[in-house]
């Protein structure tokens, strides 16, 4: 898989207006209502991650979730990164 080119990665973030590209990498801070909305959306994001076998790095403080990603084995950002924040939203979309 290829990264994609920074203009590349702009166009399709209009769909995700709450990610960023900073870095090399694809970002997005959710605030959710509570640690066990967190803890949902996490536990339900895992299922989608080992599907598509593709992990973000991520971390959770009380009900603050920080996401992170980026196909390392490609050197940057492509469209497995772009599918699984769509999928990532969706579910969080759900919770917030």
């Amino acid at each position: 898989m290829q990264p994609l080119q920074p203009q590349e990665i702009s166009g399709a973030l209009q769909a995700l207006p709450e990610w960023t590209y900073e870095g090399g990498e694809l970002r997005r801070r959710y605030q959710f209502p509570s640690f066990t909305y967190a803890m949902a959306f996490l536990a339900g994001a895992a299922t989608v991650i080992e599907k598509m076998n593709h992990h973000p790095d991520w971390s959770n403080v009380y009900n603050r979730v920080d996401v992170r990603l980026s196909t390392h084995d490609a050197g940057g950002v492509t469209q497995l990164d772009l599918d699984l924040a769509a999928q990532m939203e969706s579910l969080a979309q759900r919770l917030l």
